[in-house]
């Protein structure tokens, strides 16, 4: 089969590209899916950098999201069949034709959407879920401040606290993208460039934000703590500004805000009972209607490194997806 594989870290992604792999077995408790689309999330793109979390050893196959059909079962597997189309995860893998997974990683494939859609969903919705729902306790009225809004996990966290009643203002470093999410029915938008402090505080009646989403860090992390309200949630998603940032502990002192942080993998591993309880809440919201990924560009398999340079540079609204050339050709 054919895959993009990691072969070396390298900051400029250099000891990244396609190579012939041979088509792994399924063993016990798992099965081989012939994927037909995989999203693309910021964590591929770190983990080929040695920059993320988790640092597996090259060479390995990025890919965290896929949607595809089961091919093969291995021993014991009884719950499913050849042909079922189902969506799964795990840490690696998607970014290739065929992928071995694990029956408790796998769901039914949501008839209402397409399989790029069917790929993009999963690890985005699951980090606001996990987010919004389990660290913040978002409430219906208040004030979300989501940052980097027209990303693939911004727009999920925006849709998510949209679905949940919130006050959501959606910010972003680009006005075409803010064009794009006022046509995606989001009200409240502001152009980070400009600051976004006075016009949060003028959106929420001068209280400020209940809960701020944090995908980007840097200076936008620095502003959010000045516009916090008492008692409000500041969710520490990542750092796609490059700059970590801190704060200074009398902040949350005296405005009576918390810092959270939040890995949503890593919360399910820690509380598996609940981590099974967030995948299914997510898989039923996109099933129903409620929450609908945005697709914002398709790649195949040849052109995943164009689909990280997209992310890079910001260009992207919504998720970026590789569908593998036998499936768009066919």
């Amino acid at each position: 089969m054919r895959a993009f594989v990691c072969h070396a870290i390298t900051d400029d992604l250099s000891g990244t590209g396609l190579a012939e792999r041979a088509i792994p077995e399924p063993r016990a408790g798992e099965v081989l899916i012939a994927v037909r689309a995989t999203s693309v999330n910021f964590p591929d793109i770190l983990m080929c950098q040695g920059k993320y979390q988790f640092k597996p050893d090259p060479p390995f196959v990025p890919g965290l999201d896929c949607a595809g059909e089961i091919v093969a079962l291995g021993e014991g597997v009884t719950d499913w069949a050849i042909g079922d189309e189902v969506v799964g995860g795990a840490r690696l893998g998607g970014f290739a034709e065929f992928v071995v997974l694990p029956t408790h990683a796998i769901q039914k494939k949501p008839p209402n959407l397409s399989w790029e859609e069917a790929a993009a969903f999963q690890a985005a919705y699951l980090t606001a879920y996990v987010a919004l729902v389990r660290r913040a306790n978002l409430q219906a009225g208040e004030t979300l401040l989501v940052h980097g809004a027209a990303g693939g996990v911004g727009l999920a966290a925006v849709q998510l606290g949209l679905h949940m009643g919130a006050r959501v203002i959606a910010t972003s470093g680009s006005s075409t993208k803010l064009h794009a999410l006022r046509a995606l029915g989001v009200e409240h938008t502001v152009l980070v460039q400009d600051g976004f402090r006075e016009a949060v505080k003028a959106i929420s009646g001068g209280r400020g934000a209940d809960v701020v989403f944090d995908p980007v860090g840097g200076d936008v992390f620095d502003e959010s703590v000045r516009c916090m309200a008492f008692d409000g949630r500041l969710l520490v998603i990542g750092f796609t500004s490059g700059r970590i940032p801190t704060v200074s502990v009398n902040m949350p002192l005296i405005k009576g805000f918390s810092v959270m942080g939040v890995r949503a993998g890593e919360y399910g591993r820690q509380f598996p009972e609940r981590g099974r309880e967030n995948v299914q809440a997510v898989y039923d919201l996109v099933a129903s209607g409620s929450l609908k990924p945005h697709v914002g560009a398709v790649f195949g398999l040849t052109d995943v490194r164009a689909a990280f340079d997209l992310m890079v540079s910001r260009q992207l609204v919504g998720k970026a997806v590789i569908v593998p050339e036998y499936w768009q050709a066919g």
